[in-house]
């Protein structure tokens, strides 16, 4: 906002030969409305992503409310504070004014070279109306094959920063003991990995006593010292070894890589290497979370260890199931007939496994002086008996009115493999599949993956899958991005639609937000990047700043209609003079992405992705918007004319009037002494698009 309204003071103080003070006070009323509606405009935008009520809506709360009171501060600033340091700070002498045809100092150079260049390609333009709007179509239309193309995830995977988890699990019925073992067996394993500088390991889960588990925590190398950068490289040459930066230098996914090639050789073993969660989303940390629902517990088991058979070929890493029929047990089948007829009741035969199997601790205590302690003594079976169903049989139970019977007379028991635990969700059984996703996939067509491969499996309709965790997570924001985009879009035509008294010119405006879109999609493919949170959020913010550049643009045209230039010459006139601030407002806008495109670090890939989609959609964008803003504006005004609408633009109207404190009434810039005279009129109201109006202090174009 206050680069727009400087620019336009230097001009009027450079074109008009105004005085500071004045060119302050018109120049400003002159850029408000079109400041006014740039500023409201790009609020209505983050608004509407700080209300979205998904885990990611609470994430960029404070990001939408930030910028949007931001945005309203520069609006206050660029009204007060900018024309007052104008009016103070610039002076004639700055403008360096130019005389008759010779042009001003600012426009000669390098920028005389581009206006000279933008109006022979906007005359172009403007002459092939039709070929520009075809053009114009096939780049949005375009937009759906560089959707293709990206890869899309929640959040990027590829993220650099220096700790990474490993969850290891061993078979059902491993002691503590025995992880315990393991687990210090691969914690050596893992300080010997070239690059890796913690290592803390856990033995035994905390949950549901899963003592066959393992956390293990790595922390590797700081990034600054295992990736080149200016810094190392000027360390380098300081030392007197300047190849330094360029030796030796790797990234967190390689260690990744070495610590899933060392855990193969412990074949008894399930172990997955992740990044360590960014935030948490409500449900399982896990990048890959599919859900298989139904009745029957072996059916469950069956159709996810054929997805986690086929992870090599579907594009995910160290997939597992939870559910693993693999915990031994013993079932027992009472023949409850011939249990009456020997009078043994079915409570006798329960208790007598539990005492023999179980054990009970209520047998007696034993007393430890020692510790001043008491311990409760457990009476079981030994191991070696009680796993063997033989042995069981020959326990004996009282029969009713005395005597003992066999166990082997009443029941059969038979070996079984059951699960360790059986989890439920909407009164229904499920079972996960678990994994991540391998290098050089998305999320997104991972899961798509998956539920074809599901489908094919023919289950039953009884059967059912969903995802959860992190996929649908990503399925949820962007179903709500999109719902946000669209109604960022119905505010903004609203605002516009009430700033310019118009229907059709808000629709001039937003034709630059699709233009944008290809743009932004090729600009993430071509660095590599995915589609996930923060690009979609980097794609927002291009929508609040791309559609400046028409706002200035179509607010300028209607100025010069209104005071009585024809269509032609207001079009070439009027998108020459916002030719330097469009640069200037982009340049600047690009400077200031520039550190996050480049930055390293801990979340650079995070900031990478919003910096990539606004420097490559703005800049890429900004010379095909420069022309189809004023085609669509003529097309646009053709239609109005042949459906005999009203006029678009409202001759006359301006958002601010001056007012003199002196007598309280508005005193046109010629009724002022003692200022400079005015400058020539602006262009024939002739001209066509064949020619090239003339520019204050520009030469003609000469041909």
């Amino acid at each position: 906002d206050a680069i727009v309204v400087l620019e336009n003071v230097f001009r009027f103080v450079e074109e008009k030969r105004m005085r500071p003070l004045d060119a302050a006070r018109e120049a400003t009323a002159d850029i408000g409305l079109a400041v006014m509606a740039t500023t409201l405009s790009l609020v209505v935008i983050f608004v509407p992503v700080s209300f979205m009520s998904s885990v990611s809506g609470r994430f960029l709360y404070q990001f939408g409310l930030t910028a949007a009171v931001a945005v309203m501060v520069s609006l206050l600033v660029s009204f007060t504070l900018t024309p007052m340091m104008s009016a103070r700070l610039l002076h004639v002498a700055d403008a360096a004014l130019g005389s008759g045809h010779e042009p001003a100092r600012s426009r000669r150079g390098l920028y005389a070279w581009i206006d000279r260049g933008y109006a022979r390609t906007l005359r172009f333009a403007m002459r092939y109306r039709l070929v520009v709007a075809v053009l114009s179509l096939g780049v949005i239309a375009s937009s759906y094959w560089l959707y293709g193309l990206l890869k899309q995830d929640y959040i990027p995977t590829n993220v650099d920063e220096a700790e990474f988890d490993v969850w290891v699990i061993g078979p059902q019925g491993m002691s503590l003991a025995a992880m315990d073992e393991v687990t210090r067996s691969i914690e050596a394993d893992l300080r010997a990995t070239p690059g890796v500088r913690l290592v803390l390991a856990s033995a035994g889960g905390s949950f549901l006593g899963n003592v066959n588990e393992s956390r293990i925590y790595i922390r590797i190398a700081p990034h600054e010292e295992r990736v080149f950068s200016l810094t190392r490289l000027w360390q380098g040459v300081i030392h007197g070894d300047p190849l330094a930066a360029f030796r030796g230098n790797y990234t967190q996914r390689d260690v990744m890589q070495d610590v899933r090639r060392r855990l193969r050789k412990y074949r008894d073993l399930w172990a997955m290497v992740r990044n360590a969660p960014t935030f948490n989303t409500g449900g399982s940390s896990f990048e890959i979370d599919f859900v298989v629902r139904g009745p029957n517990l072996a059916a469950l088991a069956e159709y996810t260890e054929r997805l986690r058979a086929k992870s090599g070929t579907l594009g995910i890493l160290d997939a597992i199931s939870t559910l693993k029929l693999d915990k031994p047990e013993l079932r027992v089948g009472i023949d409850r007939a011939r249990a009456a007829d020997l009078g043994v009741d079915t409570q006798n035969i329960a208790s007598a496994l539990r005492l023999m199997v179980g054990g009970d601790e209520e047998v007696s205590r034993f007393r430890d002086p020692s510790v001043n302690d008491d311990y409760y003594v457990q009476l079981r079976l030994s191991e070696r008996y009680r796993n063997d169903p033989n042995t069981i049989s020959q326990l004996y139970v009282p029969r009713q009115g005395g005597g003992l019977v066999r166990l082997d007379n009443l029941v059969q028991i038979k070996p079984a493999l059951t699960a360790s635990r059986i989890d439920r969700s909407s009164r229904q059984r499920e079972a996960r599949l678990r994994a991540s996703v391998a290098p050089g996939y998305g999320l997104a067509d991972r899961l798509a993956t998956l539920r074809t491969e599901a489908a094919a499996m023919n289950m039953p309709a009884a059967y059912t899958t969903s995802v959860s965790g992190r996929g649908r997570e990503l399925e949820r924001t962007f179903r709500e991005f999109i719902w946000a985009f669209l109604l960022s879009v119905v505010f903004m035509y609203m605002i516009l639609a009430s700033q310019f008294e118009s229907l059709l010119h808000p629709l001039t405006i937003l034709l630059s937000l699709p233009l944008s879109v290809p743009f932004a999609l090729f600009s993430l493919w071509l660095s590599g990047n995915t589609l996930n949170l923060y690009s979609a959020l980097g794609i927002l913010v291009l929508f609040g700043v791309v559609k400046k550049n028409a706002i200035l643009q179509i607010d300028h045209m209607n100025n010069l209609r209104a005071g009585g230039m024809d269509r032609a010459a207001a079009i070439m006139q009027g998108n020459r003079d916002r030719l330097r601030p469009i640069l200037m407002t982009t340049l600047a806008l690009v400077a200031g992405m520039l550190p996050l495109a480049v930055g390293s670090g801990p979340g650079a890939e995070e900031r990478r992705a919003i910096a990539m989609v606004v420097i490559g959609g703005q800049t890429l964008s900004l010379l095909l918007t420069l022309l189809a803003t004023p085609v669509a504006y003529s097309l646009f005004d053709d239609l109005a004319a042949a459906l005999r609408w009203p006029r678009l633009a409202a001759p006359g109207w301006r958002w601010m009037e001056t007012v003199w404190p002196s007598n309280g009434r508005r005193r046109s810039p010629a009724a002022d002494p003692g200022r400079e005279p005015a400058a020539p009129p602006y262009a024939d109201a002739t001209a066509d698009y064949r020619g090239i109006p003339p520019h204050p202090n520009l030469p003609p174009p000469g041909d």
